[in-house]
C-alpha cells in the first residue's frame, strides 16, 4: 500500500449469524451482538502486493449504506502483509437486539489511507447475555420492617466471557451476584434483589444489569403492608384506692396506653358496664354509690385498641357507706294528747 496509492484492495465482509428465528420477538435491548467475519486483502488496487496494512474499519448502523459515514469500530490488522485466504473477525457489541444491521468493511494502511467499502452483509442482532425474568416482576405486598426476595439470571448467550454488574434504587437493592463474569456459552448468575419497603405506598424501580457495553433491564414493582396489630393496651385502676371506704358521688378514673393508640376505656361495677365508654384521655367517669346498696363492691377497667386487642385493669374492693336518716312519725293510732305525753 505505498504512500501515493489511497486505495487498497477491497476487504471482502461477511458476517457470522447465529440469530435463530426465535429471538426476534424478543424485547429489545442493548445487549446485542454481532460477529463480523471477513477475508484479508493481500494486494493494492494497482496490483501491487500489500505490505503495509495497519487496520480495518467496520462500519455498521441499520441503513442500507452504512459505509462509510455509519459508526464504526476500528480493527487492528495482526500483519501488514496478510497471507491468501486470512479471514479477520471481531465481535460488534451494545446493538438492539431483534434488530437487522447492515455491515461494510474497509482497509487502513499505515499513512491513513482507507479503501473503498466492501459489499454489505446483513443479520440481526443476537443478545450477549440474557436475564431473566423480564417485563415487570412484582414483590407482592410485604409488611413494613420487613423484606422480600427475587431471584434474577444472567446468562451466558453470546460466547466469551460477559462481564458486569446489576443496580437498582431504593426500596430496592442487590444484595448477592453482583458484579458478575460469565466466561462461555450457557454460563450462569444468579443475581438477588431485595424489596425494604418503607411505606404502604405501591413503589417500583428499574432493575439495570449493564455488561461487555451492553444492558438489559426489568421492572421490579411492590407495595408496603402495615404491620398487624397484636398488643392488647395496658390499663390500671387510679382511683379510687383498692380497700377504699366511699359515699356520695366517686370519681372512678384508670390510666391505659398502646403500642399504636387506645381507642377507648370501659369501667366495671362488678362485672357491669359502669357509664359511658371514655374514648379520649383522661379516662373517667362519675359513679353515683348511692344507687348501690353499701357494703363491698368490685371496680375494674377494660382498655381497647382501634385493631380490636383488650387489655383489663386489676380489680380494685372498696367498700360503699351511704349514710341514711329515719323520719320519726307519729302513730295514727294513738290519740294526740296521748302520743304527747308519750303513752304511745
Amino acid at each position: 500500500m505505498p504512500g501515493t496509492n489511497a486505495r487498497s484492495a477491497v476487504a471482502r465482509v461477511a458476517l457470522s449469524c447465529l440469530l435463530s428465528g426465535v429471538l426476534l420477538g424478543t424485547s429489545p435491548s442493548t445487549a446485542g451482538i454481532l460477529d463480523a467475519t471477513w477475508t484479508a486483502p493481500t494486494t493494492n488496487t494497482d496490483g501491487s502486493p500489500l505490505t503495509d496494512l495497519t487496520a480495518y474499519r467496520l462500519y455498521y448502523g441499520t441503513s442500507t449504506s452504512p459505509c462509510p459515514g455509519s459508526p464504526s469500530v476500528q480493527v487492528a490488522s495482526p500483519t501488514s502483509s496478510p497471507g491468501p485466504n486470512q479471514t479477520m473477525s471481531s465481535r460488534l457489541t451494545g446493538l438492539t437486539t431483534g434488530t437487522l444491521y447492515n455491515v461494510a468493511v474497509t482497509a487502513v494502511d499505515a499513512l491513513g489511507n482507507q479503501s473503498a467499502c466492501s459489499s454489505v452483509a446483513s443479520a440481526v442482532a443476537r443478545p450477549d447475555f440474557a436475564v431473566s425474568p423480564t417485563g415487570t416482576v412484582n414483590f407482592g405486598s410485604v409488611p413494613i420492617g420487613s423484606f422480600a426476595d427475587q431471584v434474577f439470571t444472567v446468562s451466558n448467550t453470546g460466547g466469551g466471557t460477559v462481564s458486569g454488574a446489576a443496580s437498582t434504587s431504593a426500596p430496592f437493592s442487590i444484595v448477592s451476584g453482583s458484579p458478575f463474569a460469565l466466561g462461555g456459552v450457557g454460563t450462569t448468575q444468579t443475581v438477588r434483589v431485595r424489596f425494604t419497603p418503607t411505606t404502604t405506598t405501591t413503589a417500583s424501580a428499574t432493575v439495570s444489569f449493564t455488561a461487555n457495553g451492553g444492558s438489559n433491564s426489568a421492572i421490579a414493582t411492590g407495595s408496603g403492608a402495615a404491620l398487624a396489630d397484636t398488643t392488647p393496651p395496658t390499663i390500671a385502676m387510679t382511683a379510687p384506692l383498692a380497700g377504699a371506704t366511699v359515699s356520695g358521688k366517686v370519681t372512678v378514673s384508670a390510666s391505659a396506653t398502646d403500642n399504636v393508640g387506645v381507642a377507648g376505656v370501659q369501667f366495671k361495677l362488678d362485672g357491669a358496664s359502669l357509664g359511658v365508654q371514655v374514648t379520649t384521655p383522661p379516662y373517667a367517669v362519675t359513679w353515683d354509690t348511692t344507687t348501690t346498696a353499701s357494703g363491698a363492691h368490685t371496680l375494674s377497667a377494660v382498655a381497647r385498641d382501634a385493631a380490636g386487642n383488650t387489655g383489663s385493669s386489676a380489680s380494685v374492693t372498696v367498700t360503699v357507706a351511704n349514710g341514711s336518716t329515719t323520719a320519726t312519725t307519729p302513730n295514727k293510732s294513738c290519740p294526740a294528747g296521748q302520743a304527747k305525753r308519750g303513752r304511745c
